[in-house]
């Protein structure tokens, strides 16, 4: 195995700083390729395993809220709420969980009410219609019901989420650290949304599947996954400055101006939403009605997550919503650091930076797991920083992850803080 003090960083994108800890067998050298293979099935094979016990994870936080609710219809001599698989399946499509449920079956509405509110069904315009559309494509061939198939559709999607961001990984910094990305980012408490009834898993395989297309300059096709994470939701709107950054890179290097496809085709999922929204409502501008009526979207550039933040540290016990954005802050600030010490393609770091403004910007909802989740490069930052020798503090932080991952589980379960 050849051993050197930096990865070797195929591909056309200019390349970061290029300090290394991880020792890797370069692919092309001698033996290279072949142990590359062995280190990355092992890789896989991990990052996989990881994700399996993560979900029992949450199966264990789900569980508590199961118990609690048969527990509370026993002393109140109540029948049982259902079955224990129903109670569970009951945590992960419950939140934004029942509005894209609620597409699936009913479809978008036919006109928004005046000054419409959250607890009015026309507020499902404001979620985005790729994963409701597979769902119901889904429950179509899957028995069980609607709610089994979207579960059962984000099982695959969690997996093929982990691959691809291993892929994206093995291909920036080789298969050793794809290992240790995978595990972080299936094991990240932001990862329970991997199994919620939401969109973000179909949003990170289709994002891993651009980038990786970019990489490759493989135009036409990281615009066509461009275009469906941008139908998935808005925050898909990330990979757009992703693909305008890689087109940039390749015709100032190239003149190769075939790369503009990606960049005309990458917004056409967000584009196309909005048009089919107006033409079905009769109303152009009803999404953005909707987010600022129904959802109370406002824009605070970042003060409201400081404003949480600060709050924490005054009343730590006072409020779960802050301490999640407390925990998100300082979690999105070592991952920069890491970014900065391993410093990422620019269109990657492009796709991060947009994500992570979309996340800070809201007045509502702010820093969260999930939305940190869906910044899945800042996880190949960290593995690729983190010295190899350092087994102590990596195990302390995958055992506390896992800790996280099941208080969160449960949290969210007893609606004890928005996701």
């Amino acid at each position: 195995m050849t051993s050197t003090s930096t990865t070797a960083r195929p591909g056309p994108w200019p390349e970061g700083p290029r300090e290394d800890v991880l020792t890797v067998a370069r692919p092309g050298t001698p033996n290279g390729d072949g142990e590359d293979r062995r280190i990355w099935r092992r890789s896989l094979f991990l990052g996989l395993s990881a994700l399996v016990v993560s979900r029992v994870c949450m199966l264990i936080g789900a569980g508590v809220r199961a118990s609690q609710q048969s527990v509370d219809a026993d002393r109140l001599l109540q029948p049982r709420p259902g079955s224990p698989f129903a109670l569970v399946a009951r945590v992960f499509a419950q939140w934004d969980s029942n509005w894209y449920l609620e597409i699936v079956r009913n479809g978008y509405p036919r006109s928004i009410p005046p000054d419409i509110t959250y607890f009015q069904l026309e507020a499902r315009a404001a979620f985005f219609p790729l994963y409701p559309h597979l769902v119901r494509w889904f429950d179509a061939i899957v028995p069980a019901g609607d709610t089994f198939a979207a579960l059962l559709l984000n099982v695959i999607a969690a997996v093929a989420a982990v691959v691809l961001v291993g892929l994206l990984a093995r291909r920036l910094y080789g298969a050793e650290v794809a290992g240790r990305t995978m595990v972080l980012f299936a094991i990240f408490p932001g990862s329970f949304v991997l199994s919620f009834a939401y969109a973000e898993a179909l949003l990170i395989v289709l994002a891993a599947a651009c980038l990786l297309f970019l990489h490759d300059e493989r135009w036409l096709l990281a615009g066509a996954a461009a275009a469906l994470a941008t139908a998935t939701r808005p925050n898909g709107i990330a990979l757009v400055a992703a693909c305008i950054v890689a087109s940039a890179i390749a015709i100032r290097r190239r003149r190769d101006w075939w790369s503009l496809v990606a960049v005309a085709l990458s917004p056409l999922g967000f584009l196309g939403f909005q048009w089919f929204l107006a033409a079905h409502t009769g109303e152009s501008t009803a999404w953005w009605r909707v987010q600022s009526e129904a959802w109370r979207e406002g824009t605070s550039f970042g003060i409201t997550a400081v404003s949480n933040t600060l709050s924490f540290l005054r009343h730590p016990l006072a409020s779960p919503a802050d301490a999640l954005t407390f925990a998100c802050m300082i979690t999105l600030g070592f991952g920069l650091w890491c970014l900065w010490k391993r410093r990422l393609p620019w269109p990657i770091v492009a796709y991060c930076a947009v994500i992570i403004a979309l996340m800070l910007l809201p007045a509502t909802v702010t820093a969260r797991p999930r939305f940190l989740l869906t910044a899945f490069p800042l996880f190949i930052s960290v593995a690729a920083w983190w010295p190899r020798n350092d087994r102590t503090a990596w195990d302390l932080m995958l055992v506390l992850s896992g800790a996280g991952l099941t208080g969160l589980t449960a949290l969210y379960g007893v609606y004890g803080a928005i996701p």
